[in-house]
């Protein structure tokens, strides 16, 4: 039988990097929040698991520290084709952490700033209600909040459903891989990024020197391949590099996890009165790296700009405002990346003008202005 609990204050749905960021921020200033996560204990989510210097200082910020957690650090980036390949060193120096290892570290801070954390409840509706929300859970239990932070990732909740990205037609897939220890030094402090038909990924070690392979993939391509085990033959036959590492690697789970459909370039046109964080407000295409950056910066600014009375629309059009511009160049490079003419063009000219990759991996993060409006006043609470 359905029972209401008490009115919660604020709710957070979702307990990725942007939920876990926001109830660690408004249980650091003092509010009573609760975080639901619908999964029990920490889990693998289908993720590039780099940390650009942005996303690494918004978690040292929060009280966390990557390294602690075992995190590997990226200086250089290669990107191939083929048997073509160029590399120029990153303008930033970035980390790797698995999902499964960053998202338990924040999930506890939070708890530890005050937040009640409530694993294993997943939320089934969520509507308006008189003034205040109402979630439906899956056990059950009927919920009442004053405000609602939606953080459910890639995942969209009943009704509250996201609307489309500028490039829709990828799949993600990642797997992780044990390397043999020689290839282990080779990937050491590296980005392995690759082309090849239909598609792109990338390679990196994370703690324990696992590498974490996570690629998207046309639709198109998984069907001519027959699925995973066909595609990951196309690669390794297609790439000499990927071919190196994998060749002789061992595959840690049976199966890859897989997530589709992923809307690369949306960025939330209106909130409809809910504080949409995380993927929920913006998904930029894996290319970039810059994912979790964006996820815990709209955490902090949501924060921010709640704590100081703002509307949940003003929050909206001030993270719009903030991320078009790199998001249009992410998302045209990465269309031009899963065509014929891309992945043949795009090593020689990136060659040629090595000084482009360095002016990408910057013309795609979030601007500086927006990180000290994002990120200052909330962070700065103790």
């Amino acid at each position: 039988m359905s029972t209401f609990s008490k009115v919660v204050d604020h709710l957070v749905i979702g307990g990725g990097p942007a939920g876990s960021m926001v109830g660690i921020l408004l249980a650091r200033a003092g509010r009573a929040v609760m975080l639901l996560e619908k999964e029990r204990d920490p889990h693998h989510k289908v993720c590039g698991e780099f940390l650009s210097d942005e996303a690494a200082n918004y978690l040292r910020h929060a009280g966390i520290s990557p390294r602690d957690s075992g995190a590997a650090t990226i200086r250089c980036l290669r990107l191939s084709s083929g048997r073509s390949m160029t590399q120029a060193a990153l303008p930033f120096r970035a980390l790797s952490l698995s999902r499964c290892a960053l998202d338990a570290a924040l999930v506890e801070r939070a708890a530890d700033q005050g937040c009640a954390v409530l694993r294993g409840y997943r939320v089934e509706r969520l509507a308006p209600d008189g003034g205040v929300w109402r979630a439906s859970l899956s056990d059950g239990t009927l919920l009442r909040a004053q405000n609602v932070f939606l953080a459910t990732g890639k995942h969209d909740l009943h009704e509250w459903k996201r609307e489309s990205g500028r490039q829709c037609d990828l799949i993600g897939l990642k797997m992780h891989w044990r390397l043999p220890p020689a290839r282990i030094d080779e990937l050491r402090e590296s980005m392995e990024l690759f082309l090849f038909r239909g598609g792109y990924g990338g390679l990196s070690l994370v703690e324990g020197e696992m590498a974490n392979l996570c690629l998207v993939a046309r639709r198109s391509a998984l069907r001519i391949t027959r699925g995973w085990d066909g595609l990951l033959a196309a690669l390794l036959r297609e790439n000499d590099r990927l071919r190196g590492y994998l060749g002789s690697a061992t595959a840690q789970w049976p199966r890859p996890m897989a997530i589709s459909p992923i809307p690369y370039g949306y960025i939330a046109s209106g909130m409809r009165g809910l504080w949409r964080v995380g993927d929920q407000a913006a998904v930029i295409p894996s290319f970039t790296g810059d994912g979790v950056s964006i996820a815990l910066h709209s955490a902090a600014l949501a924060a921010q700009m709640f704590l100081a009375g703002e509307s949940a629309e003003g929050y909206g059009r001030a993270l719009r405002a903030q991320l078009s511009r790199g998001m249009r160049l992410a998302t045209w490079l990465s269309r031009a990346m899963v065509t014929t003419a891309g992945r043949k063009l795009g090593v020689p000219a990136l060659s040629l003008f090595p000084q482009a990759m360095r002016w990408i991996a910057v013309s795609t993060r979030i601007p500086a202005r927006a990180l000290l409006a994002g990120a200052d006043a909330p962070l700065a609470l103790e």
